[in-house]
């Protein structure tokens, strides 16, 4: 179990939410925050598959990238240290089979933003292979429509803004405390 200020963790920590949101950069700072390891399931499939995640899109198709993603974040969740923090790529969490994974072995956590946010993010990245060679906002716009409300079965959600990333983190961890709270009255 770790313990900061009012927060105790005894399951991993999972960021969802679209690409472009912050759940990478925000991860790690909430990793920091709490002393806990950083695991990107991104950056695990990539070294996995030897190649990038727009190469494996291109080279094999959505549907084995999403069959590679589940087993990646399955042993992120099932490996020691069990206690850390997983960042997701945007489509991990709309999967069933890694959607109920998540919510029984793990913390998760949403980080929502408005459309603009996620243009002004993602706009000037060539590794977001839905976006290569079309309109971001057209797609982004789509994609809000058809996983905000899967996303909304995290544990918790916490909107972000065009924020300083401190501020973000404060807002992460008083959720994350608020949870816990309302947990624990639960109980």
């Amino acid at each position: 179990m770790i313990k900061n200020q009012k927060i105790i963790l005894n399951k991993p920590i999972v960021m969802v939410g679209l690409m472009g949101v912050g759940k990478t950069s925000v991860g790690r700072a909430l990793s920091r925050a709490l002393g806990i390891p950083f695991v990107d399931s991104d950056k695990e499939i990539e070294k996995a598959a030897g190649c990038s995640v727009v190469d494996i899109f291109a080279m094999y198709g959505e549907q084995e990238f999403r069959r590679v993603e589940k087993s990646v974040i399955e042993r992120l969740l099932d490996s020691e240290p069990r206690i850390k923090v997983v960042s997701t790529g945007e489509g991990a969490f709309i999967t069933p089979a890694v959607r109920e994974m998540v919510l029984d072995k793990a913390t998760s956590i949403w980080l929502k933003a408005d459309l603009d946010l996620l243009v002004k993010r993602t706009n000037f990245r060539r590794t977001r292979p839905q976006l290569l060679n079309n309109d971001s906002r057209v797609i982004l716009s789509q994609l809000i429509n058809e996983r905000y409300d899967t996303y909304a079965m995290a544990n918790i959600m916490v909107e972000t803004h065009d924020e300083s990333l401190r501020k973000t983190l404060a807002a992460v961890l008083g959720a994350l405390a608020q949870y816990q709270k309302g947990k624990k009255s639960d109980k």
